[in-house]
């Protein structure tokens, strides 16, 4: 699937930004099944410095200085990327997540890479609540992606949708308890339960298509930034991206910008300004299928 991509953000501040610093994860990326032609990142005021670097997950990552005086920034990202990520595996033809938390817990683990993902993050903690929500899902000998087919469901079914009920300093043991969120809030609750058990589970943030599917309601997240998860199921199946907010396993109707540990490592735009008093936040998405 080709898909035009846009993603407009506006700040308007009640008092002059006198100086502005910003870095962006805006940019989507490519790897094995996603492909970017063409991608532009916008910005007004213009910055007399701005760089693009990779970081430590191989995000693109912006990043702009904004020395003139200013009460109003735009950034706009517009891309064109082809999608066609490949088909899992039989969910039941995956190993037991048993032996998938011994792969990652070995001295030197079957997955470095992977290994890095078990452990808390800044914004996912890993109590006991994430374990108890865990444990249904994974009864002894289960295969992994069975497993975490499961777990998706039931966050799915049993935390309610509520755009505006959290924000990112919402702390994860009151998202257990409300059961009310949004696609951030129920990534940062997959990767919790994962990794309670030992697994290995990142974050992953992006977009999904705007337009409904044919005979088909409009998805969860549409129209803005979207959230979900990557679980590793083994070093043969590899790493399966799982929407929890939507229940299904994202193939051609999701565009992957960066990954992380949470969101923390991958927020859209943040940074320190000089000045500006009270603002206004906006951001606009656009996910368009292309011929």
């Amino acid at each position: 699937m080709r898909y035009a991509v846009s993603h407009r953000t506006s700040y308007r501040y009640a008092a002059t930004v006198d100086l502005a610093q910003h870095i962006a994860h805006l940019r989507p990326r490519a790897f094995p099944g996603q492909a970017v032609t063409d991608c532009t990142l916008l910005v007004d005021p213009p910055p007399p410095s701005h760089g693009v670097h990779t970081d430590h997950f191989g995000n693109h990552v912006d990043s702009f200085r904004i020395e003139q005086a200013h009460t109003v920034l735009i950034i706009e990202m517009r891309s064109r990327v082809d999608v066609a990520l490949p088909a899992p595996p039989a969910p039941t033809a995956t190993p037991t997540w048993e032996s998938v938390v011994a792969a990652l817990s070995t001295a030197f683990p079957a997955s470095v890479t992977a290994a890095e993902f078990t452990h808390a993050s800044p914004l996912v903690a890993i109590g006991p609540e994430a374990l108890a929500y865990a444990q249904p899902s994974f009864p002894a000998g289960r295969p992994v992606l069975v497993g975490a087919l499961d777990l998706i469901r039931r966050i799915r079914t049993d935390f309610t949708y509520t755009p505006g009920a959290t924000d990112v300093s919402t702390p994860l043991n009151d998202v257990f308890a409300r059961r009310l969120g949004v696609c951030q809030d129920f990534a940062h609750v997959g990767i919790a339960a994962l990794r309670a058990l030992g697994l290995a589970a990142g974050y992953v943030s992006g977009y999904i298509r705007t337009y409904p599917r044919p005979g088909g309601a409009e998805l969860r997240g549409a129209d803005a930034s979207h959230a979900w998860i990557a679980v590793w199921c083994g070093p043969e199946a590899g790493w399966i991206h799982l929407d929890p907010t939507n229940d299904l396993i994202v193939r051609d109707e999701h565009v992957i910008v960066a990954w992380g540990r949470d969101f923390s490592d991958v927020s859209p735009v943040r940074g320190m300004i000089l000045g500006g008093g009270a603002h206004h936040y906006g951001v606009s998405v656009e996910l368009r299928p292309i011929s």
